[in-house]
């Protein structure tokens, strides 16, 4: 697993300034014609690169002993797919005066989309947490947010799914799942292989998204349909987002103390349930979409960029704040005094798993 870097005097990953560049990219030289129709095939043979890279990380030892911990990943799922879409739907009362009709809908998509793999191994790993438990809660989340996500689009934001049918689902599944089973089967032969290349391999994992997402607001460009978003809303999407990630954090951590979680659990709990899954997001909006989905990904695209900015400063919090002994699943984290969401370096701010 590589190390996610932030610079002491910006909270802003390189991958992110790529995610950015990525975007510009595609609003400056956007694909189109037989490039946008290449564009598309190789950013669907990514993502089946990537979803069988995840299926080769993951032991299947490791998998059948994660699911011993069931009230773990069952807190976690319920976050994912239950308390976010709530959530989503609380801010449909945001329209239209906040929020566009499509931006919306791009927000309550962002809410029924599965956890992310990668970044929370890596918070949980920095901060010091459960990260057998972070691998397979990510893992476990992804494989069923390949048919519940699907579902829950169809079901809460109907006709707005554009194109979603059982040949949606069987689209993703082909596109997520089945690279992802190729790669557990094939674990015995090529994991020593991953395992020697993961740093090489890493770049491939970063290259694969931003492909995805070139390809997505490329499409989005060509359509014309960057129009319809003014700096004012963007602005006001970003708040909206702001307040959603905070509400999850502070859900998270509560809910994880009140279960009677301990400290690595609590830690596994709040990253694993407070975010959203890029890798899994975009394809199963250019499923579902269509044509459309660059737009109602942009929510997503600035979920994202907040959460690892917000999820970098809180691991490395805690990390300084971890006891000696970290084994211990029953201590408790003393108060963080970092910047969250928003605030300035100077200001104390509450930590979410100390309370």
């Amino acid at each position: 697993m590589h190390r996610l870097r932030f610079p002491s005097w910006l909270p802003l990953d390189p991958y992110i300034a790529a995610l950015l560049g990525t975007v510009l990219l595609a609003a400056l030289l956007p694909a189109s014609g037989a490039a946008a129709t290449a564009a598309n095939g190789a950013s669907t043979g990514a993502v089946a690169l990537l979803f069988f890279l995840y299926g080769t990380r993951l032991s299947t030892r490791e998998a059948m002993e994660g699911l011993k911990h069931w009230r773990l990943h069952l807190t976690v799922l319920l976050c994912t797919f239950m308390v976010f879409p709530l959530l989503g739907l609380a801010a449909h009362g945001l329209v239209p005066f906040l929020l566009t009709p499509q931006l919306y809908h791009g927000l309550l998509f962002l809410c029924l989309l599965p956890s992310t793999i990668q970044s929370s191994i890596a918070f949980t790993s920095i901060a010091r947490g459960n990260v057998a438990a972070a691998i397979c809660a990510g893992s476990f989340s992804s494989l069923i947010g390949i048919i519940v996500t699907p579902l829950l689009v169809a079901g809460l934001l109907g006709q707005d799914a554009g194109g979603f049918s059982a040949d949606s689902v069987l689209r993703i599944v082909l596109q997520l799942l089945v690279p992802f089973l190729a790669g557990q089967l094939l674990r015995r032969w090529v994991g020593d292989f991953v395992r020697r290349n993961k740093k090489i391999l890493g770049y491939v994992d970063r290259g694969s998204i931003l492909l995805v997402v070139y390809a997505a607001f490329s499409e989005g460009m060509t359509q014309g349909i960057w129009h319809q978003v003014t700096p004012v809303q963007l602005v006001i999407l970003l708040g909206v987002e702001a307040v959603l990630l905070g509400a999850m954090l502070t859900l998270t951590s509560y809910g994880a103390r009140k279960l009677g979680f301990g400290r690595e659990d609590r830690i596994t709990i709040i990253f694993c349930g407070s975010k959203k899954s890029l890798a899994s997001g975009l394809p199963m909006a250019a499923v579902l979409f269509g044509a459309q989905a660059s737009l109602l990904v942009l929510p997503l695209m600035l979920f994202h960029q907040m959460q690892l900015m917000v999820c970098a400063v809180l691991a490395k919090r805690w990390q300084k704040s971890a006891p000696s002994s970290h084994s211990s699943l029953s201590g408790g984290l003393p108060a963080a005094s970092g910047p969250l969401l928003g605030a300035s370096a100077g200001t104390a701010a509450p930590d979410p798993v100390a309370r």
